[in-house]
């Protein structure tokens, strides 16, 4: 895909989402870096309504590891994976007591170095509470990102951000990243994307087939009612 169709899929994404954000609630990295960590398998609501609490009980690493690992547990059960989530908060708040002054540390080779903190989360944590660019690939992202052919269905996570990262120019990869969310979130939608009514059809194969699967089948039917 050259440039200009590049250009072109960032700014229509741009103009459709002119607010596009991280829709976690938190107001400090470390409460970004508990919110990103509790959102695997997770919806951002769902994270937001636990956090809305969690936040208040919880302010600092110190405090999570002041209670039993079973009552975190209870407090993080509303959400998926809950238990596994509880053990990794309170290893991870033990690292950044022990090594890091209890700070979240900025450098993305230290984040991913973390319990429960993979590329995705680090990329996240440090675009949005330290400023440094990057292009986290959440389902949203990877998925429109194949849907329009910026990468292979057979692509890794990790190959998509690769490309994603050739591709878009560096100053936009936070940004992006967001848009790419809310488009694939609230547009081309994993069950029901909006193929009809989207700007960007003529460049995506997905769409395309899509929009000519019916197409045959209604021409089958009348062929078939013909007959």
């Amino acid at each position: 895909m050259n440039e200009r169709k590049i250009r072109r899929i960032l700014d229509t994404m741009g103009e459709m989402f002119p607010e596009a954000h991280c829709e976690l609630n938190h107001s400090t990295p470390f409460e970004l870096l508990v919110a990103v960590m509790l959102s695997a398998q997770a919806t951002d609501e769902s994270v937001n309504r636990l956090t809305r609490h969690l936040f208040e009980k919880y302010t600092s690493p110190q405090d999570y590891l002041e209670v039993p690992l079973s009552e975190l547990e209870q407090d993080l059960r509303t959400i998926g994976l809950f238990r596994n989530k509880a053990k990794n908060l309170q290893s991870m708040c033990r690292i950044l007591i022990d090594e890091w002054e209890g700070q979240v540390p900025e450098a993305h080779e230290a984040l991913v170095t973390l319990p429960g903190v993979g590329r995705k989360t680090a990329n996240v944590v440090v675009s949005n509470a330290f400023g440094v660019p990057a292009f986290a690939v959440d389902t949203h992202v990877e998925r429109v990102s194949k849907r329009l052919g910026l990468a292979k269905p057979e692509d890794s996570v990790l190959e998509v951000e690769r490309k994603l990262n050739r591709i878009v120019p560096r100053e936009e990869w936070t940004l992006s990243h967001h848009r790419f969310i809310f488009f694939g979130r609230y547009h081309c939608k994993a069950q029901s994307p909006q193929c009809g009514s989207c700007p960007l059809l003529d460049l995506c194969p997905e769409g395309k087939r899509r929009m000519k699967a019916p197409a045959r089948m209604k021409a089958g039917a009348n062929r078939k009612n013909e007959g």
